[in-house]
């Protein structure tokens, strides 16, 4: 999984780039996870409370986009994925079904998230 996380120099709006097929991802830590570092934290404790079988799976659903965890596997995927429409994200960023959704292993998500958290405290 290739991926790139940036700001926006003249608004300062965060981007995070990931690969074809995976680009629900960026919306995702842009949309959803953003700045926040209680949600960055509880998911990390999630993340190895679920390495360690203390937990089954786990989700949360987001202003959008939801995410889903279990053992080995994350689905990141639109709220609106069952209704089989066209809908917009903030920015006027339009997703199509066959975009609203992606999966990822466990362990390269906490990588990922962690080069996030990276990524946001260095930019303050």
């Amino acid at each position: 999984m290739e991926y790139e996380f940036q700001r926006n120099t003249l608004t300062g709006a965060l981007v995070a780039d990931f690969s074809m097929g995976q680009e629900i991802l960026g919306f995702w830590f842009v949309e959803e996870l953003g700045e926040c570092s209680e949600k960055h934290e509880e998911l990390c404790q999630i993340i190895v409370r679920l390495q360690s079988n203390q937990l089954k799976d786990w989700r949360m659903i987001g202003k959008a986009l939801s995410i889903e965890l279990d053992g080995e596997e994350v689905r990141v995927f639109a709220n609106e994925l069952e209704s089989g429409e066209e809908f917009e994200l903030e920015d006027a960023l339009s997703l199509y079904v066959d975009e609203s959704e992606a999966f990822c292993g466990l362990e390269d998500f906490y990588v990922v998230l962690q080069n996030w958290r990276v990524f946001i405290d260095d930019g303050r």
